[in-house]
C-alpha cells in the first residue's frame, strides 16, 4: 500500500514562488506545506516536520540544492525522503545530474501553478510504483 502524500517541505528562497507554491499546494493539492527560505533552515527543520516529500530549489544563496540534499541524506529521519528539484536549469544533462544525486524528478521553473499539485502527485505515484 502506497503511503499517502500529505506533508511537503518546500525549500525556496524566492518569496513570490513560496507564496504561489504554498497557495496551489494547499488549496488545489490539499497538502500541508512547510516553507523553508534557505537550505540551512531546511536541514534544521526537516527532522521535526518529517515531510513525505521535499521540493528543493537548486539555486539558492548559501547552500545550493545539491548541498542541501547531501545534508538531508545524513539525517536518519529524512535520509530516504523523496526529493524533487525545482529549477530553471532543467536541461537534460542537468536533470540527469540531479537524478544521479538522488532526486526522484525535476520540475522546471517557471511552473504552471494550476498544474503543480497534479505534477507532484504523478511523480509521487510513479516513484511509489
Amino acid at each position: 500500500m502506497m503511503p499517502p502524500l500529505n506533508k511537503i517541505m518546500l525549500v525556496e528562497d524566492e518569496p513570490d514562488i513560496q507564496a504561489v507554491a504554498r497557495l496551489t499546494l494547499e488549496s488545489v493539492g490539499g497538502f500541508t506545506v512547510e516553507i523553508c527560505s534557505s537550505g540551512k533552515e531546511a536541514v534544521e527543520r526537516a527532522e521535526d516536520f518529517a515531510p513525505d516529500l521535499i521540493l528543493l530549489d537548486v539555486m539558492m544563496p548559501g547552500m545550493d540544492g545539491l548541498s542541501v540534499l547531501k545534508a538531508l541524506r545524513e539525517i536518519p529521519q529524512v535520509a530516504k525522503t523523496p526529493v524533487i528539484f525545482m529549477t530553471a536549469k532543467a536541461q537534460s544533462h542537468e536533470v540527469d545530474l540531479y537524478k544521479r544525486q538522488g532526486a526522484i524528478d525535476v520540475i522546471s521553473k517557471p511552473f504552471d501553478p494550476m498544474l503543480l499539485s497534479e505534477t507532484i502527485k504523478c511523480i509521487w505515484e510513479n516513484y511509489r510504483r
